[in-house]
């Protein structure tokens, strides 16, 4: 297994740890464990460029890296969105309010939606072998929930401060934003490579 494919696994098993820290202040009462939980996100979610960036300057590129990488990111990210839902203080800002959390849940459920449906697609274009290159939209949503996701982790900590619920303000304001850029990038997507659904209707 080459140095890429690793960095990728390390992605995968600090997932659990992410998950571990992010309720532990339950246990402990001690609120800065989330932060914790935030950094092993950031650091996470940082190596998704690293695992790339090494694989393609030195040529490392293998099956087994096109298979783990984008479980890697849709696990992490879906694993962070769905265990932030389970903090309604994070989105219950002003001046959001009670809707905000009602906003959150459906910015997620569309988030997640999307990524089952191009999953679904990626397997049916494999099975035709075609090739499904990633867009620069598709780039760009995927930093816009890195951003949110490490934004609502960081201010969950300080809700007590005027200056954490203004943090919060603005990262419920980018997973909106992510959540356009997920509709815009998964439309996209599937125009750009219509012809692996055209080939059936033949």
């Amino acid at each position: 297994m080459n140095l890429p494919n690793k960095i990728t696994l390390t992605r995968i098993f600090m997932i659990p740890l992410f998950v571990i820290f992010f309720y532990l202040d339950v246990f402990s009462g001690r609120p800065y464990e989330i932060l914790i939980a935030a950094i092993i996100f950031i650091v996470a979610a940082s190596t998704d460029f690293l695992d790339g960036y090494i694989a393609r300057s030195r040529g490392l590129v293998t099956n087994m890296g096109k298979f783990l990488d984008p479980i890697a990111d849709k696990v992490l990210n879906s694993t962070a969105f769905i265990v932030l839902l389970t903090r309604p203080a994070v989105f219950e800002v002003e001046p959001f309010g009670s809707y905000g959390l009602i906003v959150a849940g459906v910015c997620v459920a569309i988030i997640l939606a999307r990524e089952l449906i191009i999953s679904g697609f990626r397997m049916i274009a494999a099975g035709k072998k075609v090739v499904m290159a990633a867009d620069m939209i598709g780039k760009v949503k995927t930093v816009a929930q890195d951003v949110a996701i490490g934004m609502l982790l960081i201010c969950s900590t300080f809700l007590d401060l005027a200056a954490g619920r203004i943090f919060a303000c603005i990262g419920i304001g980018v997973l909106i934003l992510c959540t356009v850029l997920t509709i815009i990038s998964g439309i996209n997507y599937i125009v750009k490579n219509r012809q692996v659904l055209e080939d059936d209707a033949q």
